[in-house]
């Protein structure tokens, strides 16, 4: 089966800044038979599945294909029923979780700010909480709204005041704030119309890429995934269907429900009309 595929330029080479620590940024993430059921219906079933340091991992899959729940697993939200899912030599477990969110950002669907908080309370929120001086607490802040591109008198203004794509640049700022190793996204831009969506995506890649951090991205949208990913999962029913890249995926498929997905998506892997 063959197929032309578009090429996306990369608006600059991947930069890769030093960690607090001296090392290279990012976490290992890692799932090892992981299940999780719902009044006993299966949810996720993952034998094994890795997101690599300093790399952009990102979840496809239909509506109901365990991609969320997967998500909520690795942020330890939701404890497995089987198999361990471990941040870095750590394992997270209903006791760990707590300590070690604070090495994790989260971004869920539709940004969930605090709608009593002014953009700025949203995104200081866990480093006052955590006990940061109040002088780190707005040096950190003036970082993230220079990486952000966020318009800085927007700080004092609340969710209901500011656009759809500035709210998801506050919850972006406030998964960023305490500097985690690790930064899950679900789904961040599925809400936002096209050219919003497509400027928020030249500069969450473009952060991806400056900080150089350990990503797990959820996605529908097989465009999407191209344009973030190192590597893709595909899930079906909870299950790995197929992990690669994307061009494992349109050309290399490994059963005819990645096929199928493709098929479905064909805007967003050629030029031309598909063949076989």
């Amino acid at each position: 089966m063959t197929r032309s595929l578009r090429r996306i330029q990369d608006p600059g080479s991947r930069l890769r800044l030093s960690h607090r620590d001296g090392n290279v940024p990012g976490i290992l993430l890692d799932l090892n038979g992981v299940t999780k059921s719902f009044d006993g219906e299966p949810a996720v079933r993952v034998d094994s599945l890795r997101a690599l340091p300093g790399r952009t991992l990102v979840l496809i899959g239909a509506s109901g294909s365990g991609k969320s729940t997967l998500l909520r697993l690795m942020v330890g939200l939701l404890p497995p029923d089987r198999g361990t899912v471990t941040l870095g030599s750590t394992e997270i477990t209903p006791a760990t979780a707590p300590r070690l969110r604070r090495r994790m950002g989260y971004v869920i669907q539709d940004g969930g700010l605090f709608p009593h908080l002014t953009a700025r309370g949203n995104v200081v929120l866990m480093a006052r909480h955590v006990g940061w001086r109040a002088d780190r607490v707005e040096s950190r802040l003036r970082e993230l709204v220079e990486l952000t591109r966020f318009p800085p008198d927007g700080l004092d203004r609340f969710p209901a005041q500011l656009s759809g794509g500035q709210r998801q640049r506050v919850s972006l700022m406030r998964a960023l704030m305490l500097d985690p190793d690790l930064l899950l996204l679900d789904e961040p831009l599925g809400a936002l119309d096209p050219l919003i969506r497509s400027d928020l995506q030249e500069d969450l890649r473009r952060i991806f890429r400056t900080l150089g951090k350990t990503v797990v991205l959820v996605t529908h949208d097989l465009g999407e995934a191209r344009y973030f990913a190192d590597r893709i999962v595909l899930l079906q029913e909870g299950r790995v269907a197929q992990e690669g890249t994307f061009e494992d995926l349109v050309e290399r498929p490994k059963s005819p429900f990645v096929t199928r997905f493709v098929r479905a998506q064909r805007w967003a892997a050629t030029d031309d009309e598909v063949t076989s």
